[in-house]
């Protein structure tokens, strides 16, 4: 930019062959990251509240809780939800995997897959399943880990222990449903409707 010819100092006109480099600077400066960090800001402030005080939201203790988790925790965490048919047999979603289940493979490269679990590697999060195996530059065959988020168990090896962990979590989720749902089950309202039946009607208080 620079005066006009006439020496008018408050007259600015832009020259032709400096208009473009002009257009071009003021586009970087708008596409800058300085110019994105009110709306990054912005986005960052829509963050919902964190309403539980013993749950950290830092990347870091996350990450430290997960690596150094103990065994009993993580047999908890490697849990894996139940089939269509087992959950309306007991009541239970999921339950933590153990040997000699039998689980099917319904995400990842071995979709479809079925199986007994031959290992429940907690170490490495990962459950080791019959026949999903990989052949080594050896000649060996070894078995292929599966993350048990990626199975559904299909049948349960059900011992003593088994058995009560499956009573207790139906109880569990029967009350937790009556609570969350509905006041009065069934036989409440059965038998509000005959004692509402036994009583005599207001038209006939009235008649009377």
């Amino acid at each position: 930019m620079s005066t006009a010819p006439n020496h008018n100092p408050s007259y600015l006109y832009i020259d032709i062959d400096v208009a473009p480099l002009l257009f071009f600077f003021l586009g970087r400066l708008l596409s800058s990251p300085f110019a994105s960090i009110h709306t990054h800001s912005l986005r960052h402030r829509k963050r919902t509240m964190k309403f539980n005080p013993r749950v950290s939201s830092s990347r870091r203790k996350s990450r430290k809780a997960h690596f150094t988790a103990p065994s009993s925790v993580r047999r908890v965490l490697m849990s894996a939800p139940l089939s269509a048919e087992l959950r309306s047999k007991y009541g239970v979603r999921s339950m933590p995997v153990r040997k000699d289940d039998e689980v099917q493979v319904v995400r990842g490269t071995f979709k479809g897959r079925e199986g007994k679990v031959v290992q429940v590697y907690r170490r490495k999060w990962i459950i080791h399943v019959e026949r999903i195996t990989r052949e080594k530059v050896n000649g060996s065959t070894v078995n292929v880990g599966v993350a048990p988020s990626k199975v559904v168990i299909t049948k349960l090896k059900l011992d003593k222990d088994r058995k009560a962990l499956l009573d207790r979590k139906a109880r569990g989720r029967a009350a937790a449903d009556k609570a969350k749902g509905a006041k009065f089950t069934t036989e409440d309202v059965a038998a509000a409707a005959a004692a509402a039946a036994a009583l005599p009607s207001r038209r006939s208080i009235e008649m009377n």
